[in-house]
């Protein structure tokens, strides 16, 4: 593993450097890798694997899409089951609840040696909610992307890759580490860091509910209200709440980091910026901590289990998504989305000085 510095603290990583794709590809030669369920990471994790020439199956209950794929029944294309008597490497990738459902069906058709594969920490770092408790004679390994499925596969096809954390959570076989990396570059990660089950989920739901949607999304309409209350056109206030946001400001963050965004911003806005970012950390610092005590303490769990296995779920999900997609801020984007030029397939550098958006100098 390489030794990076993050921040001041330094953390061994693998990368492509000392687990090329060549040593993945031997590693696991002899492995069928088994793509348990076809929802949100599985499509891309499974067409990634086989487009690097990894032999995958897909184990579903409905047929439709990994056909649409180019899987084909019979072949590669197998219901639950017997693609897991078929695998030597189970890639358990259902939704957490789902998990819970279907176990039992995954565990009596485990073999010694094979390698159960997640991608969340959740059904083992909540075994007790979950039950799903894997047998000593089976290596026990983790994933997980730090991107949607959606990403995972779209970063594959552009060459970029995506990051990705992993962990060893039992290893019978004594490969189960090698199996985990070699299994986290065929998927396409750019580099891999370790952690445990329980760290990738506390900080997964942390995330999830935080800053990554909770927090973004709560935050977001309450700056868009305010403004809407205070005469501020439909349009104006989304342009100043979401739109600049995301169309220019969050991507010169993500090439060059928050401090460059504030160099390189009007006076005014960078002392606006600096003063009220310690406010905001003030105001939400305690949600946070509650988040996070709720997560470490399996009650975010409870209610993921107790919500979504329920027989009229989809029917009360669909209700929460439309009344978000029906208000007035989110069919304003729509429209806002509607107006935007077109690429012209020019580009430029944003690490020259003074280029940082509207806002620059």
């Amino acid at each position: 593993m390489a030794l990076i510095d993050f921040g001041g603290t330094k953390e061994r990583v693998v990368t492509r450097d000392e687990f090329p794709m060549s040593k993945a590809r031997k590693v696991l030669k002899n492995e069928t890798i088994a793509i348990i369920g076809y929802g949100v990471q599985a499509p891309a994790q499974a067409l990634n694997l086989k487009d690097n020439g990894f032999k995958v199956i897909v184990g579903a209950r409905n047929f439709k899409r990994p056909m649409q794929d180019g899987f084909i029944p019979g072949k590669d294309l197998f219901d639950i089951e017997e693609a897991v008597r078929r695998g030597t490497v189970i890639q358990f990738l259902v939704s957490d609840a789902g998990q819970k459902a279907i176990w039992p069906s995954v565990k009596k058709n485990l073999k010694p040696g094979d390698a159960l594969y997640f991608s969340h920490g959740f059904s083992i770092a909540y075994k007790d909610q979950t039950k799903v408790i894997p047998p000593k004679n089976v290596d026990v390994l983790l994933v997980a992307p730090k991107g949607s499925g959606l990403n995972v596969r779209r970063n594959f096809l552009s060459g970029a890759g995506i990051n990705s954390s992993f962990a060893v959570g039992q290893d019978y076989t004594g490969r189960a580490e090698e199996r985990c990396i070699a299994l986290g570059i065929g998927i396409g990660s750019g580099y891999l860091f370790p952690t445990t089950f329980q760290r990738e989920v506390f900080s997964d739901l942390t995330g999830e509910r935080g800053i990554l949607m909770g927090a973004l999304a709560g935050v977001m309409a309450a700056q868009y209200e305010t403004l809407r209350r205070n005469g501020h056109s439909p349009s104006e206030a989304f342009n100043e709440t979401s739109e600049e946001l995301t169309q220019s400001l969050i991507r010169l963050v993500d090439e060059n980091g928050m401090d460059w965004m504030f160099a390189n911003c009007s006076t005014t806005a960078q002392r606006g910026a600096l003063d009220w970012s310690p406010k905001f950390k003030a105001a939400t610092l305690p949600v946070f901590r509650k988040l996070y005590h709720r997560v470490k303490t399996g009650a975010e769990t409870r209610r993921v289990l107790t919500t979504c296995g329920k027989k009229n779920y989809k029917e009360l999900l669909d209700k929460e998504l439309a009344a978000l997609g029906n208000s007035e801020m989110w069919r304003t984007g729509k429209s806002v989305r509607a107006l935007r030029p077109r690429p012209t397939g020019k580009t430029f550098s944003t690490t020259a000085k003074g280029v940082g958006g509207r806002k620059s100098n």
